[in-house]
């Protein structure tokens, strides 16, 4: 089972930006759509964005779309989430998650249902 890793989280105030990374321990991902979650205390994890297997196709909520990026690398064998203008509706832990299949699209994994491997999470926290 691939084990990711998350870093990057932190405080951060209204308005800032933070890149979260999130890396693999164990096997390479390349061929795996990812995606990023979060969690905030009290509700449900949901869907922040995606990104296909080749980096081409990228899915986003309505609620980030237009402020955060993601991207990867494969050289570094790493996704990122690129997080600008950041709003304390954004406080939540950000989870990376693993496609179950490969080779499949962005909004194959705009369910949580469909992620076959998580990280631990890292805490972002945005104040007002």
């Amino acid at each position: 089972q691939v084990q990711l890793v998350e870093s990057g989280g932190g405080l951060v105030q209204a308005g800032g930006s933070l890149r979260l990374s999130c890396a693999p321990s164990g096997r390479t991902f390349t061929t795996y759509a990812m995606g990023w979650f979060r969690q905030a205390p009290g509700k449900e994890r949901e869907f922040v964005a995606a990104i296909n297997w080749s980096g081409r196709d990228t899915t986003y909520s309505d609620s980030v779309k237009g402020r955060f990026t993601i991207s990867r690398d494969k050289s570094e064998n790493a996704v990122y989430l690129q997080m600008n203008s950041l709003k304390p509706e954004d406080t939540a832990v950000y989870y990376c998650g693993a496609d179950t299949f490969s080779y499949r699209g962005s909004r194959s994994l705009a369910t949580s249902a469909s992620v076959g491997s998580w990280g631990q999470g890292t805490q972002v926290t945005v104040s007002s």
